[in-house]
């Protein structure tokens, strides 16, 4: 059996203490969790030494966004943004909607805020050419396989060495390793945020020496 260890001391009346017992419990396992997997997943990259940025997503669980962000940080790693509002990110179903990268980056551009940086979600090289050439912030060249990935990092940082380039889709914990390239400035992955082992966590009453 895993040997435990003393976390923390709780200190109250009996029924004050049971009450909130599940709750806290339940909220640290599993904010423990992300923090647990999010330092894995830094420590995958650090062992090939890359230096960019590691994110979650924002496939959060309802209602719980708040901790698992905070378990991102902890785990020493990016919350990326937290809601609508911190960025606007054109997803391959706007660009669809929309009839092009131009047509949504355009739109997007009549009544976003200045202070919003924009990302693009690309399918392939060509969608991503195109939203440099526009003048995105970030460009997320998303369910890229590994090699594909680097060539085209490689030849958007060559012409347009400012835009950052954001690999997802399709990462793992497993595989986060493989997409830690030289052009690649950020990689998320939702299972940050998804599917998280819990860290198992009790509390037991130790009676007061008398």
């Amino acid at each position: 059996p895993t040997p435990t260890q003393l976390v923390a001391d709780v200190k109250g009346k009996a029924r004050d203490v049971l009450l909130a017992e599940r709750v806290a419990l339940n909220v640290l396992a599993r904010c423990s969790g992300v923090a647990t997997q999010a330092r894995r997943v830094r420590a995958a990259v650090d062992r090939v030494g890359w230096k960019g940025t590691i994110a979650g997503t924002r496939k959060t669980t309802p209602g719980f966004r708040v901790v698992e962000k905070y378990g991102l940080v902890v785990g020493g790693v990016s919350g990326h943004r937290y809601d609508l509002s911190h960025m606007v990110m054109l997803k391959d179903n706007h660009v669809v909607i929309s009839g092009s990268v131009a047509a949504a980056v355009g739109a997007v551009r009549q009544v976003r805020d200045f202070a919003s940086k924009i990302e693009v979600e690309c399918r392939n090289l060509e969608e991503a050419q195109e939203a440099a050439r526009l003048g995105v912030d970030v460009i997320m060249l998303d369910n890229f396989d590994p090699e594909a990935l680097e060539a085209s990092a490689r030849i958007l940082k060559h012409n347009f060495p400012d835009v950052l380039i954001e690999s997802s889709g399709g990462v793992t914990v497993d595989t986060v390793a493989d997409y830690a390239k030289q052009w690649v400035d950020i990689i998320s992955l939702s299972q940050l945020v998804q599917g998280y082992p819990v860290v198992d966590f009790s509390m037991k009453v130790v009676p007061q020496k008398q």
